[in-house]
């Protein structure tokens, strides 16, 4: 997987792992930060098109299914699916690494736990053991 999100500080942050570390710092540069996520993706197939912020994201879907309707193509028009929000970090590089995850994961959204929450919770149960 080269593109990998991370949840740091209440953002998502967005790494290329092909990158090198910092010499300095051992980070890597993030090419990416947002409060939420949004990914959209084909419903039948669960093929990830686009990732990112979601204003940019909803724009690109919009456009997308624009054109695939002016060329005549109303069912891949209608496939084209946008999910935001703060979504778990598992899930989301599950999206990006696992063909076909996106379509599953939508199955399941109701039932998905707070990205944000999650995380918090995790980090607070720490602090309260250390």
């Amino acid at each position: 997987m080269d593109q990998q999100y991370q949840l740091k500080a209440g953002h998502y942050y967005l790494y290329d792992m092909r990158d090198t570390p910092s010499a300095v710092t051992g980070e890597r540069r993030f090419r990416l930060r947002t409060e939420t996520v949004a990914i959209a993706f084909d419903l039948h197939t669960g093929e990830v098109h686009q990732h990112g912020t979601p204003m940019r994201i909803h724009s690109w879907a919009l456009t997308a299914r624009r054109r695939l309707r002016a060329a005549g193509a109303w069912q891949s028009a209608d496939d084209i699916v946008v999910v935001s929000g703060p979504l778990p970090v598992e899930e989301i590089n599950n999206c990006l690494r696992i063909r076909g995850y996106c379509r599953r994961m939508f199955q399941r959204l109701a039932s998905l736990p707070h990205g944000k929450w999650q995380a918090d919770k995790t980090a607070s149960s720490q602090s309260r053991r250390a």
